[in-house]
């Protein structure tokens, strides 16, 4: 056996598409960071620590994809732990972006809403895995009872994290064929909550909604979405700090034909967040059309090789693990791309394992992890060559004759 198949273990389209993503998110990010390294005069100051949460990334895929996967729902704990951390960020969190959405812990800043998103989707399959001990109805009530509670204190500062956790946990309890009927009516009362919450959102008077900064951006995303929008001409269009991030993701877009190659690109420069939640627009701009549907390519791959990991599990809880991993990875994923291009209204979701990014970045190889881990226990992908290798290299001791 070769030392790279001691090393990658697991399905091996599962690694192709990690690495891949890798190199793309280094040679764009390197390029994109531009405005990062004229602020503070160390040019390879952004591309290092991207390089380095990459290779920490890494470094816990090689961990967590050894260990069996029946382990992993030990990390139900940490729902209850998230919750506690997502209620102190929400009074006492770090502003960064103008969005109360890190904490700061011995000088370490993170995202308490990513381990709240792994802890919903270990909880979610855990629950489901245990049909056998919990009736329908309970594993509905538990399940709705967790990710309501982390949902909904994600809401007032990551709306769209907040609808991307909630869809992903619904659509993983239709796939754990909990009973229409109960699907149906949380359904029901979702709509009947959004619609209400849209129509007192444009009644409300401005002078309240501004006190709420969430409210303002979720009105006017809401409004120029439904709005039609004006012919663009350069005599009279206006970039203002609603549209700016939209304007120059669709000039990128736009001057992006067969690429420009890295670090030629003329909006990484001017384009807001061009590193992290537009950089599907840099790599189309950069690296041409053709590079950025391979990227697309590769999620919907990522999507349809963690079905077929599922397919293959014979027990249930990593069947639904699997599935929740690669659910999160992949909508989210459509969803910034989707922004990019102006399908969605801004969400500020990056683009996973290609944004630049540090908690993100962890918790994205973790799914990754999971996912190899899953492969090769629980459903007997990535180790058939050392399997072979084992039995052809087996000793077969030759009898041995005694004279009597």
């Amino acid at each position: 056996m070769n030392p790279a198949n001691k090393l990658f273990k697991g399905d091996r389209v599962i690694w192709v598409i990690f690495i891949v993503l890798c190199l793309i998110s280094v040679i764009e990010v390197f390029s994109a960071t531009s405005t990062l390294a004229y602020k503070d005069g160390n040019y390879w100051g952004p591309i290092v620590r991207h390089s380095g949460f990459l290779l920490g990334g890494f470094l816990l895929i090689l961990i967590i994809h050894n260990i069996p996967c029946r382990f992993f729902s030990i990390l139900i704990v940490l729902l209850p732990v998230s919750i506690i951390l997502l209620a102190y960020t929400l009074f006492f969190g770090e502003e960064i972006n103008d969005s109360s959405r890190w904490m700061n812990l011995f000088g370490i800043s993170f995202q308490p809403s990513e381990i709240a998103k792994l802890s919903c989707i270990v909880y979610v399959s855990f629950l489901l895995s245990r049909r056998g001990i919990f009736t329908d109805a309970q594993i509905f009530k538990y399940v709705l009872f967790g990710i309501v509670a982390v949902c909904a204190l994600i809401f007032s500062e990551n709306f769209s994290t907040s609808i991307i956790l909630f869809l992903v946990c619904f659509l993983m309890m239709f796939i754990g064929r909990i009973s229409l009927k109960r699907l149906g009516g949380l359904s029901l009362v979702l709509l009947l909550f959004a619609i209400l919450f849209f129509y007192f959102l444009h009644t409300l008077p401005d002078s309240t909604i501004k006190k709420y900064e969430i409210l303002a951006k979720v009105k006017h995303r809401t409004e120029k979405m439904f709005r039609e929008s004006p012919p663009l001409d350069a005599k009279t269009y206006k970039v203002d700090d609603y549209n700016r991030q939209e304007t120059y993701a669709k000039i990128a877009i736009a001057n992006g034909g067969l690429g420009k190659l890295p670090g030629h690109g003329q909006q990484r420069d001017t384009l807001p967040q061009a590193y992290s939640d537009f950089i599907y627009a840099i790599i189309i701009e950069e690296m041409g059309i053709v590079v950025g549907l391979a990227v697309l390519f590769l999620y919907i791959v990522l999507l349809i090789r963690v079905g077929v990991i599922a397919n293959k599990c014979d027990k249930l809880f990593p069947k639904f693990l699997v599935l929740g991993c690669g659910l999160l990875i992949g909508i989210q994923a459509l969803a910034n791309m989707g922004v990019v291009v102006g399908l969605f209204p801004v969400t500020g979701q990056p683009l996973p394992l290609v944004s630049r990014g540090g908690t993100s970045t962890l918790i994205t190889c973790v799914y990754f992890g999971f996912i190899l881990s899953i492969s090769r226990f629980g459903a007997g992908m990535g180790d058939e060559e050392e399997e072979e290798e084992d039995e052809e290299t087996e000793v077969i001791k030759p009898e041995t004759e005694t004279n009597i």
